[in-house]
């Protein structure tokens, strides 16, 4: 049996270490948020019960979808995806979401954690960028692109300045 070839695609080892890493915190932010909007997808209740339902439940769909892609990423380039809930706990720039929280504030916590994960993906696509690795700058702004909508449509659920009468911008 010959030995494994060594990753010789145009990436240096010391960047494609920074740049696994910097994925490592995508996917923790992003399972995190998973779990979170799957989290009041169960728990969501009052008025805007069904609406939110649904949507929470497209939401953690795509994200389950998308922790698969990043996580074959980094072992494109040569490293281990961190797989567990405490790497994923250790790794992640927000905490778990709270089941006891009323619909308006699960809609603000998911817009923020939506913010977290597209701050960890630019923070990435730099890296990416910088070693011209553009298998993962078109992964970062794949997901860009979805949490930066995501988080616009959540707003726009909240955004009760239209309705407030003889209020202008």
């Amino acid at each position: 049996m010959g030995t494994v070839p060594k990753i010789d695609n145009g990436i240096s080892a010391k960047d494609r270490e920074a740049i696994s890493e910097a994925l490592s915190k995508v996917l923790a932010d992003s399972f995190v948020l998973y779990l979170k909007t799957h989290n009041y997808h169960w728990n969501v209740t009052g008025p805007m019960f069904q609406t939110l339902h649904i949507m929470f439940m497209e939401q953690y769909t795509e994200l389950w979808n998308a922790l698969d892609q990043i996580a074959e990423r980094i072992r494109s380039l040569g490293f281990k995806a961190p797989g567990s809930f405490k790497e994923f706990q250790k790794l992640s720039s927000m905490k778990e979401g709270d089941s006891a929280l009323d619909a308006g504030d699960m809609i603000r916590d998911i817009i923020a954690g939506q913010d977290a994960v597209a701050r960890s993906c630019r923070a990435a696509m730099a890296l990416a960028n910088k070693a011209d690795d553009q298998p993962t700058v078109d992964t970062m702004v794949q997901r860009l692109q979805v949490h930066e909508k995501t988080a616009w449509m959540l707003r726009s659920l909240i955004d009760d300045s239209a309705s407030v009468k003889g209020k202008k911008k």
